[in-house]
């Protein structure tokens, strides 16, 4: 029998051949990136589990005191936001993706890539410009009154409806660009062939298309309904009371750790069961698509008043959805800048820019270096143990931020017990004296970003390549250092942006572990917008706005994969 030198056809997780000589005498030197990969595992799981386990170990008291303030009408709304706020995302955002993907019309092109734009804009921001532009005060009435007469000068919409609206708004780009790869994937063959059979091309669509594109739009929709119960800043700006905001107002209102942490549990298991929800929509079933081998479904040319139709609905989504929120924030910006005694601008501005640079630079380096031993280490060592380590690492992004903030934090406390009981007084400035606590929630929170950034690079880079490498006795940390790296940084480069620019925005994990006297520009715009100082929040929101645009735009147009909630379990 002749042996053939390894090619790419050898399975994609067989094992790699070991060093020569005194490497192989130390298990080729593989097994400590097994183990580091290992510890990592453990060090997310940890937040997330003690969480969970005070669901074991429930408090009487608590849940009496909880059901007493009104838990039950807390879990209702939960439920009615997150069900309204994925069917109103569902119907935008696949709605816009098969307009574009499947017809022409006047300025399709561009709309293809401006529907992705309102990502950049995060949903607590486009809460308060929605309020400021409704409100009495603000210049839709003001319009009204002075220049149309209207006899008109009522408050701003609250309650469950217009926050489905707001969030409907800012999140549909998530269903929108997983919809458009779902239909960019799907070949023509099949639509086609519904149309040959006298199916017109709605009933084709549903019929066909739809079903075949159901597993990219159940993942969108967990995804949706994960930010959706994360969220806690927006729909307090319309009196809607979620269970989310509960731990937030137990947490920082009533410094109460123990109802935090039941609410924080109660919040895990409407995770789960949403990662069980969205498998159970994919259900079995695989979808299999001869898209690379036929043509994709050719765009139909839509004339009359349909076209200018379809260019006005895309003009109103971006519009109302990023166009009026940052025209909002510049004019806000250019009044607080002429207002100022000095000219110039609020001298906060450059010290919350600093924190927030800080943490986000902190995090982002953070991320890609504990990414690249996770995924260097499925790569060096391809076995069962080492990818279900891999896969836990980046179960922080299926987790609401709440969870990962209270899990960290009652892990740095036992840490503080213990320093405190060797006898090591500094310990209780780990948790309330720097950012570590922060860090490290926000490392949990969004590993899996430069995990996945990481990983698709690497996979670019044969298996034969770095097995030739190690049968040649250069050892895996040489062989990371001197192939893997360099061919990755277009990945590491990503990872860095998407990982900072998160950081940047992210705000309920901030609100719950900043060490005291310690603000961002995301604090600072929730603190300014929840006293209605409109003038002084435009700055500080539009450099967040603006900021988060470069990787919205990368996302796009590198396809980066959003990661599926649930997918590291």
């Amino acid at each position: 029998m002749s042996t053939a030198p390894a090619t790419e056809a050898t399975p994609a997780h067989a094992p790699l051949p070991p060093a020569p000589g005194s490497a192989r005498r130390r298990g080729d030197g593989r097994r400590g990136w097994r183990l580091a990969t290992g510890v990592i595992a453990v060090l997310v799981v940890l937040p997330v589990a003690l969480v969970a386990g005070s669901i074991l170990t429930p408090s009487l008291d608590v849940w009496r005191f909880l059901v007493d303030a009104g838990l039950g009408s807390m879990v209702v709304s939960t439920v009615v936001l997150m069900v309204g706020v994925v069917a109103g995302t569902t119907v935008l955002g696949a709605g816009l993706a098969w307009l574009v993907s499947t017809y022409t019309f006047p300025g399709r092109r561009a709309f293809a890539w401006l529907l992705v734009l309102p990502l950049a804009v995060p949903s607590y921001v486009l809460a308060f410009v929605a309020v400021s532009l409704l409100d009495a005060p603000g210049p839709l009435q003001t319009f009204a009154r002075d220049t149309l007469g209207w006899s008109i000068n009522v408050a701003a919409p609250q309650g469950m409806g217009i926050a489905i609206v707001v969030m409907s708004l800012a999140l549909y780009p998530y269903v929108y660009l997983l919809a458009r790869a779902a239909l960019a994937e799907q070949g023509a063959t099949t639509y086609l062939a519904a149309r040959t059979l006298g199916r017109g091309p709605m009933e084709a669509a549903r019929r066909v298309v739809l079903p075949l594109a159901r597993p990219s739009l159940a993942a969108a929709g967990a995804l949706v309904a994960m930010e959706t119960l994360t969220d806690f800043a927006t729909i307090q700006y319309f009196n809607v009371q979620t269970v989310s905001v509960a731990i937030y107002q137990v947490w920082n209102g009533m410094f109460d750790r123990a109802a935090a942490t039941e609410l924080a549990a109660l919040v895990l298991v409407f995770a789960v069961t949403i990662i069980l929800v969205e498998r159970a929509m994919r259900g079995r079933a695989r979808y299999s698509q001869s898209g690379g081998q036929s043509p994709t479904i050719e765009p139909v040319h839509l004339a009359g008043w349909k076209r200018w139709a379809a260019t006005g609905v895309c003009t109103l989504v971006v519009g109302v959805a990023f166009v009026a929120p940052v025209l909002r924030l510049v004019t806000w910006s250019s009044i607080s800048v002429l207002q100022s005694a000095d000219g110039g601008f609020d001298p906060r501005y450059l010290g919350y820019l600093g924190n927030s640079v800080m943490v986000a630079v902190i995090t982002a380096v953070a991320c890609v270096a504990v990414a690249a031993v996770v995924v260097n280490a499925a790569r060096l060592t391809p076995d069962r143990l080492t990818r279900t380590f891999a896969r836990l690492t980046t179960i922080g992004y299926a987790v609401p931020g709440p969870v990962v903030a209270i899990g960290v934090l009652l892990s740095l406390a036992g840490i503080d017990a213990v320093l405190d009981a060797a006898g090591i007084g500094w310990g209780a400035a780990l948790v309330t004296g720097s950012v570590v606590g922060l860090v490290i929630a926000y490392v949990i929170r969004f590993l899996a970003l430069a995990t996945n950034s990481m990983e698709a690079s690497l996979d670019k880079v044969t298996r034969s390549t770095t097995s030739s490498a190690l049968s040649l006795g250069a050892s895996p940390a040489r062989v990371v250092r001197r192939i893997h790296l360099p061919l990755m940084r277009s990945g590491v480069g990503v990872a860095l942006v998407l990982v900072a620019v998160d950081a940047l925005k992210e705000l309920p994990v901030v609100l719950l572990l900043r060490p005291f006297g310690f603000s961002t520009l995301a604090v600072w715009v929730y603190e300014l917008a929840s006293e209605s100082l409109w003038n002084l929040v435009g700055l500080p929101a539009l450099t967040i706005v603006v900021v988060a645009s470069i990787p919205v735009l990368l996302l796009f147009r590198a396809q980066v994969r959003v990661p599926r909630p649930g997918e590291a379990s």
